[in-house]
């Protein structure tokens, strides 16, 4: 792998969790933003498309090989919703206050069994844009939606995430805990472990 990569996201806690996993590999994580990429339109139906689609966007507008990651919250209740419509879940201008609010209401009537749910996370990495063979690695973190927030720490739904095994939300969890238990941290090790020496 090179030693400087575009992170194809505008998001800053994506940003955050990916410096943070990689700080032992020397790897340079470059957020789009500095390179002016415009935002790619995610059209795929699966989480895999999207982050596809992403990464060939960034290799594209910087030249450099490029990290995209794809994930979102899959309740089975409610037919696999959000997924890959997570950051999008009450609207495209949505913030995570406002999907997280949205995701209460409609689970709202739902028995405690029901309340099960997985984040799903997808990373591609691409050497450049037209890489036929992308390297991509996937990861699942299970748990249950709580209901009501808790934590101060995370993005998205991790305030309201109560992962298996754990006493408190994603969002209550130290950052390495988090990092060595997230759907992200699994996919990030994986795909570390499928490039090797690349």
């Amino acid at each position: 792998m090179q030693r400087r990569c575009v992170l194809a996201t505008g998001n800053a806690g994506k940003l955050r969790e990916f410096r943070r996993m990689l700080a032992s590999t020397g790897l340079e994580i470059l957020p789009q933003s500095d390179f002016s990429v415009p935002e790619a339109v995610e059209n795929g139906l699966s989480f895999v498309e999207n982050a596809l689609i992403k990464a060939r966007n960034a290799c594209h507008h910087t030249g450099l090989p490029a990290l995209a990651d794809d994930s979102g919250l899959v309740v089975p209740a409610l037919e696999g919703r959000p997924g890959i419509r997570s950051s999008r879940f009450a609207g495209d201008k949505a913030s995570d206050q406002d999907n997280l609010q949205k995701l209460l209401v409609e689970m709202r009537p739902l028995r405690e069994d029901e309340r099960k749910a997985h984040f799903q996370c997808v990373i591609v990495y691409l050497r450049h844009a037209r890489d036929p063979v992308p390297v991509i690695a996937s990861g699942q973190w299970h748990g249950r939606i709580l209901h009501e927030p808790a934590g101060e720490d995370g993005f998205g739904y991790d305030p309201v995430f109560l992962p298996d095994g754990q006493e408190a939300s994603a969002a209550a969890l130290p950052p390495g805990e988090k990092d060595r238990l997230s759907h992200r941290g699994q996919a990030l090790r994986q795909l570390l472990t499928l490039l090797g020496d690349d």
